[in-house]
């Protein structure tokens, strides 16, 4: 009876533990709004260093377990605008069919957030991480 009763405050407590600490949430670096661009900025644009220029900015290319993943995106108001997917895995037929349910629910996050900080797609994990470090390079270029 006492074993039990040990047994049930002690997994009562390690809960209680468990439940009071703060979730760990991933810190995206800043990036410096008045950085010179090195004129690698973007495919085009022009702005102010105030926020984002508009136009168009090409995130680098994500190699990733089934394929490389690119993305394109449009800022327009110092928000974007549009992601175009440029590059996404398509070796094989379910390359293709993870591709198409998981990147229009990508760029609907994207647009959405209006940042890279979405999350990834059940079952498309890696095209999902993929897309993602791409878009924050977009981003950042578009910051520059």
């Amino acid at each position: 009876m006492r074993r039990a009763l040990f047994t049930t405050s002690a997994t009562v407590a390690g809960v209680v533990l468990l439940l009071s600490l703060k979730p760990h949430q991933q810190t995206l670096p800043a990036t410096p709004r008045g950085a010179p661009s090195g004129g690698t900025g973007g495919v085009t644009g022009s702005g102010t260093a105030a926020g984002p220029a508009d136009g168009a900015y090409r995130g680098r290319s994500v190699d990733t377990r089934y394929g490389p993943v690119q993305v394109e995106i449009t800022m327009s108001g110092g928000r974007i605008s549009g992601v175009h997917v440029l590059r996404a895995p398509s070796e094989n037929g379910r390359d293709r069919e993870i591709a198409a349910r998981a990147l229009p629910r990508l760029t609907r996050e994207a647009l959405a957030a209006g940042n890279a900080r979405i999350d990834a797609v059940s079952g498309a994990t890696y095209t999902s991480e993929g897309y993602i470090s791409s878009l924050q390079s977009a981003l950042d270029k578009a910051h520059a």
